[in-house]
């Protein structure tokens, strides 16, 4: 099967960045499965777009170090995952991160070549309905607040309806189907918590930044909840 132009320019430069000294077009021919003259005819094209890449026929090219072309990013595989990435957020997250999302997403199709923007359009990947459970408390503070590493006081109602004042360090935040979830450190527990969002009757964010480093609490949540690290 043939295989999309756009795909083959980004097999190209992916080759291209493997190499720190010129590599002849035989070379680069051979490695990406195409003829010399089609080869030729990719350099020139990639180098149209703004690659930085040096060198001639016969000599050799050599892509210059730092360099990332932003519409040659991406396999259709890497667009369908961008697509249903940014269309579970618009549903799952709170409506500022969707909204990002969906900026995120416009930004990215701006830079694509043509084909590559119909395929973002024309994605057959959907989500389910948005959940049920709605947020009582500012969800994108609490991300400041993770981002920040400070404290937040939480009034907190548990399954029974009793309410409790907690004072928590917020190193995470679990997007599941049908509710969002603080992962933190509890002064009062002196242990790890987690506060489903829409049973935070309100909060307040302090100043103060919490004694311990969010990654080092993070580290010790995994291995203490025997959570894998995600890739």
């Amino acid at each position: 099967m043939p295989v999309a132009r756009s795909e083959r320019l980004l097999t190209l430069l992916q080759t291209l960045r493997r190499y720190r000294r010129p590599v002849t077009g035989t070379v680069l021919a051979q490695e990406t499965g195409v003829s010399l003259r089609t080869l030729y005819r990719d350099i020139a094209s990639l180098q149209a777009q703004g690659a930085m890449i040096e060198g001639e026929a016969g000599i050799g090219y050599v892509l210059k170090p730092g360099f990332m072309l932003p519409p040659m990013m991406f396999s259709e595989e890497e667009l369908e995952a961008l697509v249903l990435g940014s269309r579970w957020v618009a549903r799952a997250a709170e409506p500022r991160l969707a909204g990002a999302g969906a900026d995120a997403l416009a930004k990215i199709a701006a830079v694509l070549p043509a084909d590559m923007r119909e395929m973002i359009d024309s994605a057959a990947l959907f989500v389910g309905p948005k959940r049920r459970d709605e947020d009582k408390a500012d969800v994108s503070a609490i991300r400041k607040a993770i981002r920040m590493e400070r404290i937040l006081e939480l009034h907190y109602g548990d399954e029974q309806g009793r309410i409790s004042r907690r004072r928590v360090w917020p190193f995470g935040l679990g997007y599941y189907e049908h509710v969002r979830v603080l992962m933190a450190w509890c002064e009062l527990r002196q242990d790890f918590r987690h506060f489903r969002t829409d049973r935070i009757i309100d909060m307040a964010l302090h100043e103060v930044r919490y004694p311990r480093r969010r990654t080092v609490l993070l580290k010790e949540w995994r291995e203490t909840q025997d959570v894998p690290v995600e890739n």
